[in-house]
């Protein structure tokens, strides 16, 4: 008999792990109306993101060379911003567990999603190449679940939901003739990139002793030299080990030899010579490892080198990346005579390139989708595509295709085909502030698109008809691509400073129009890094961590019918977040007016976007 419940549950959307692509993927999918359970098999959210292993979130905003500032708005929009912006301003401090917090937060309160933490998926029911239902075990309550769903999306990382189905897979490194990449290795073999341990430290301001445990390894300068461990406080990605073995097979071996090292490193550190460290002791340090590969599905399609380097325009594109071709030497810090940075092929991306919802979606699994380091692609084009918040852009694309196939009765095996599909899929995303290179604002429900727009003042390149360009980026493209790949003046309003506050725009019809939802997208100055964590400056540009200077603070939105009376519709202050929306009982309006009042650190107001909707 046993001990443990068996309990049934039914969804529209199962998706399977809680990380930097999973929540957005969730997320996505709850709010465009999809009824949505998320099973994490950790008690906490964001993968290697989170508490447990605290590996900051980076992605195209680093494209470009390194140490060059950046002029392009290459940072991730939608779901992964506005935590990011939310971390940003309650999370001074940088706890590692706030940032837990706000993504508990985050899916907690979203009606439409059921949130299982400590709940792993391991097993699945199929008929005819379609998954009816998925099996999940939650330890820490003695609970079992079976889990009916129309799609399954799997974003656990190491792709248990989908093998456990049966979906196609490969794990390791391609030959280069395989698909014709420079990078790749001559000869295919089981190899993948390592998996590393981070730990945190602090000087205490007096001498702190540390004994090292018996298993710890040891370390020399000379073998460290290639490797810099001059700052102190964050740990070093180059803990890395565990590629010539099965990362997931292997795992608790792995993690065991992590710490031997993390553990040879800080006494190397402390112990090996004067390095300032006297004073410094370590305050944290982890025990999941955090891992970059494992398994990597097939999909309808595979991205490869290629793609990446040529920045191919997908008809089916749902996401972007930016992150370097980045692959690391299998033997982690075991090879000794090798830099981890430039020995690697770790060269960055010319352009954004784009990702292909087939690249998400099984070959030979009808109604499985995949987000995250899992996705269909080459060892070297994932490389690149693992990054965290390229995960995220993905899973919040993957998560909205999902909801609106089973909207529109399109399984996902249909989906890329579907060009009038693919079609509403970019523009829910553009609309939910997603960026997609090469595809604009086309929305005919968009009222504001109609409008007349005036302003109290503007700037040269800030003219008030930016808010409806229906380009909410300013990014370099490719061979002088348009529509938001290629800089063609700010994609935004800028008031004089000279004028200062209050500085409004006006949007004014021909004729009345109802309206009951107002979405304004704000600058946040998205040509910076803001990552979570206390790193030094990895991207070349400067962050800012809390509100952002560009964004409006304090704002009002007025309206007038016919009559011409202006009329009161919202009040919002402290403002810190690039996206908001205002929903409201519908109603006539001849003029919207949006008063800017006051900035966090700009003396004028940027509006990147207004649109305007019935609903």
């Amino acid at each position: 008999m046993g001990i443990e419940r068996h309990n049934k549950l039914e969804c529209d959307i199962l998706v399977a792990g809680g990380g930097a692509a999973g929540v957005p993927c969730a997320l996505a999918a709850a709010r465009n109306g999809a009824k949505v359970i998320l099973c994490q098999d950790r008690p906490v959210l964001g993968g290697n993101s989170s508490s447990e292993i605290r590996l900051s979130i980076a992605g195209a905003d680093a494209c470009g060379k390194r140490g060059i500032p950046l002029k392009i708005e290459a940072r991730e929009g939608g779901i992964l911003e506005e935590i990011r912006l939310e971390s940003a301003y309650r999370n001074a401090q940088r706890s590692a567990t706030m940032w837990d917090l706000i993504m508990y937060e985050k899916c907690y309160e979203e009606p439409n999603l059921k949130l299982m933490l400590n709940t792993v998926v391991d097993g699945t029911e199929l008929s005819d190449s379609f998954i009816v239902a998925a099996h999940a075990t939650r330890a820490s309550t003695e609970d079992k679940f079976s889990i009916t769903a129309k799609t399954f999306i799997d974003c656990t990382g190491d792709g248990r939901l989908g093998a456990e189905a049966g979906a196609q897979y490969s794990e390791g490194r391609e030959a280069s003739s395989t698909f014709g990449e420079s990078r790749a290795v001559k000869t295919a073999d089981g190899y993948r990139l390592g998996s590393s341990l981070l730990f945190m430290a602090r000087d205490m301001g007096h001498p702190v002793p540390f004994l090292p445990p018996k298993f710890a390894r040891k370390f020399s300068e000379d073998d460290l030299k290639l490797r810099s461990h001059k700052h102190l406080e964050y740990g070093y990605w180059w803990i890395e080990w565990g590629g010539t073995m099965d990362t997931i097979r292997d795992n608790e071996q792995i993690k065991h030899e992590l710490l031997a090292i993390l553990m040879g490193v800080w006494d190397h550190i402390k112990n090996g010579g004067d390095h300032g460290a006297d004073n410094w002791a370590l305050t944290w340090f982890g025990f999941v490892p955090g891992k970059r590969e494992s398994r990597r599905f097939f999909g309808q399609y595979r991205l490869k080198q290629t793609d990446i380097e040529e920045a191919i325009n997908f008809p089916d594109t749902i996401a972007y990346g930016g992150w370097a071709l980045d692959t690391h030497p299998p033997q982690g810090i075991d090879a000794l005579g090798v830099h981890p940075g430039t020995d690697a092929l770790s060269e960055y991306t010319e352009h954004l390139y784009s990702i292909p919802l087939r690249a998400c979606v099984s070959v030979n699994i009808h109604n499985l989708m995949f987000a995250g380091r899992n996705i269909s692609a080459s060892h070297i084009a994932f490389s690149s595509t693992r990054i965290m918040a390229t995960c995220a852009v993905i899973g919040q694309g993957v998560g909205t295709a999902a909801v609106l196939g089973i909207t529109n009765g399109i399984i996902p095996l249909d989906m890329a085909n579907d060009q009038k599909f693919m079609e509403s899929v970019q523009q829910q995303l553009l609309l939910d502030d997603c960026f997609i290179p090469g595809v604009s604002n086309t929305d005919s429900r968009d009222m504001a698109r109609n409008a007349h727009i005036t302003a109290s003042s503007y700037q040269e390149k800030g003219s008030p008809a930016n808010i409806i360009s229906g380009e909410t980026r300013a990014v370099f493209g490719k061979n002088g691509v348009k529509s938001g790949m290629t800089i063609k003046g700010t994609h935004r309003w800028m008031s004089d400073p000279a004028a200062g506050f209050p500085a409004w725009i006006n949007l004014e019809w021909m004729q009345p129009v109802e309206i009951g939802f107002i979405q304004i997208i704000f600058d946040t100055g998205m040509h910076r890094a803001l990552t979570q964590s206390h790193a030094a400056d990895f991207y070349g540009s400067k962050m800012h961590w809390g509100p952002q200077p560009e964004t409006v603070k304090n704002y009002r939105l007025l309206y007038s019918g016919e009559n011409g009376k202006m009329i009161e519709l919202a009040i919002e202050r402290n403002n810190y977040q690039r996206r908001r929306i205002h929903s409201f009982k519908p109603v006539h309006m001849k003029q919207l007016r949006f008063i800017a009042e006051a900035a966090w650190g700009l003396d004028h107001a940027h509006v990147i976007e207004i649109r305007c909707y019935l609903r």
